[in-house]
């Protein structure tokens, strides 16, 4: 995965512009760590380290080029501090190199883009994260994490409460408690447009991104004065000690103090490449008389982009869209309409499945597999589930599902056969799996391959017994006719 696209509401930045970004966080970080890596007089004329509220873009630019460097300077910055990405160091041809560690593939693509532009993450802990200038190699940043609020499939966000060290030593207490206090918060476009405040913006430039294939990420902060945060975290924790409805009342709070008006910084683009030789495998599988369901939590026009070009929808073939649907007569109305398209892809959102399976569940599922394709988009873990059941129960035939990351597990517990890809995204869909794979190209060679050699060697066995218990039996009644019944077995 790579991040090729970043847009902080006036401007986007891809390909060859990243240069630009690059500049802007060199200008905007200059400033280096009073008192670490600095003389003590040069420290003395610095008063802290940069925070989202200080800008240190020179004077000469004109106020608009400013305003979109400290634009650029505060995404990137919000980048290196959301996340749960730790730091590590490893040998490499004799060289320390820092590699990165975290249970998601996105946030590790996002803190090495962080670290192409110029700032990088040396060192994080349960307590604090510390940032350097790749330019300068100075420490430009050291934060104290408050609250973290990690990623879950049904929020869709994660958060981190951060206070910016303070003063000539930022390592004391006293410093710590006069620093800044920022809530900085990601998630997608569908839960953060509700949460950050009114802009013009972010469903454009979303859609513009979900057409070219990339997963977006929106990003926005809000910051805290000392007493608004002391007040949320004096009612969080007595909403997190409650033995009845704890997580309801916590995300309450968070909701009540946390999520609202956030300032929007932008959004990012992640691209997920897809794997060698897909495109031959789909193909192939498809012509082994195999119907194919995608089932991914991208969005609507991700899904559609990355369906064309792993070539699950044939050129030229209309994909029949349905999203967003809420009530149940227009679902009905929907349904009705794809009785007539039985030649298409059906292309459809979590909420309209949802919506499907809880009133129309038997005519739905009696349609849809009859459909050359279907991709499902915006899809819950729990959700992939309940389709690869419905499907197994409706055709009575075999269902293999094939994930390679967390959010797979129970869709791949649920399935006859299920598949495991070993990637980036760690080894739980693997370890889950009744089978490991590396590539997904290696599924073709799997199924069409072993899998008929695997078939024929149970067919060859149960003809096998078959024959043998019909040789014995009609050698046994030979034997007992000839000895006029006597109880005397053939075989003993």
């Amino acid at each position: 995965m790579d991040l090729r696209k970043i847009h902080v509401g006036t401007v986007s930045y891809a390909n060859e512009a990243m240069d630009e970004v690059l500049s802007y966080v060199r200008q905007g970080f200059s400033m280096p760590a009073p008192g670490v890596n600095q003389p003590l007089a040069s420290a003395a004329t610095a008063s802290a380290y940069p925070t989202p509220s200080t800008t240190n873009m020179p004077s000469a630019h004109v106020r608009t080029r400013r305003e979109i460097g400290s634009r650029v300077r505060d995404i990137v910055l919000a980048l290196a501090l959301c996340h749960n990405v730790t730091p590590t160091l490893e040998d490499g041809n004799g060289k320390s190199v820092t590699a990165y560690q975290a249970s998601s593939p996105d946030e590790i693509a996002i803190v090495k883009w962080t670290e192409s532009v110029g700032l990088r993450l040396v060192h994080r802990d349960r307590k604090g994260m510390t940032l350097q200038s790749v330019s300068t190699g100075l420490v430009v940043a050291r934060v104290r994490i408050l609250d973290l609020f990690p990623f879950t499939s049904e929020g869709k966000r994660m958060g981190v409460i951060v206070r910016f060290a303070g003063g000539l030593e930022p390592s004391t207490a006293s410093n710590e408690e006069a620093g800044e206090i920022w809530f900085y918060q990601k998630g997608a476009d569908t839960v953060m447009s509700s949460i950050v405040a009114a802009n013009d913006w972010l469903d454009e430039e979303t859609a513009n991104m979900a057409r070219e294939g990339l997963r977006t990420l929106v990003v926005g902060r809000k910051k805290l004065s000392l007493q608004q945060y002391q007040e949320f975290s004096s009612n969080y924790k007595q909403a997190s000690l409650a033995l009845h409805g704890r997580d309801a009342g916590m995300a309450r709070v968070v909701g009540q103090y946390l999520e609202c008006d956030l300032e929007l910084l932008g959004v990012t683009g992640v691209e997920d490449k897809l794997q060698k030789d897909v495109k031959p495998s789909l193909e192939l599988l498809r012509n082994a008389g195999i119907k194919i369901w995608m089932l991914t939590g991208d969005k609507v026009e991700t899904a559609r982009c990355v369906a064309v070009n792993a070539k699950l929808v044939a050129r030229g073939q209309y994909v029949h869209t349905i999203s967003k649907l809420k009530r149940k007569d227009l679902a009905e109305d929907s349904l009705n309409l794809l009785r007539s398209k039985t030649d298409a892809c059906l292309l459809i959102d979590g909420e309209s499945l949802s919506l499907f399976l809880a009133h129309y569940r038997d005519a739905f599922i009696s349609l849809t597999v009859l459909l050359p394709a279907v991709i499902a988009c915006r899809c819950s873990p729990t959700q992939k589930a309940e389709v690869a059941n419905l499907i197994r129960r409706y055709t009575k035939k075999r269902i293999c599902c094939i994930g390679d990351g967390g959010n797979d597990v129970s869709m791949i517990q649920a399935a006859d056969v299920g598949v495991g890809i070993v990637g980036k995204e760690g080894r739980q869909a693997s370890l889950a799996a009744d089978f490991s794979i590396e590539q997904f190209c290696h599924l073709t060679k799997l199924l069409v391959w072993h899998g008929r050699n695997s078939y024929k060697r149970s067919a060859k066995l149960a003809q096998f017994v078959i024959h043998r218990g019909l040789i014995i039996s009609v050698c046994q009644t030979m034997y007992s006719i000839a000895s006029k019944f006597e109880p005397i077995a053939l075989y003993k």
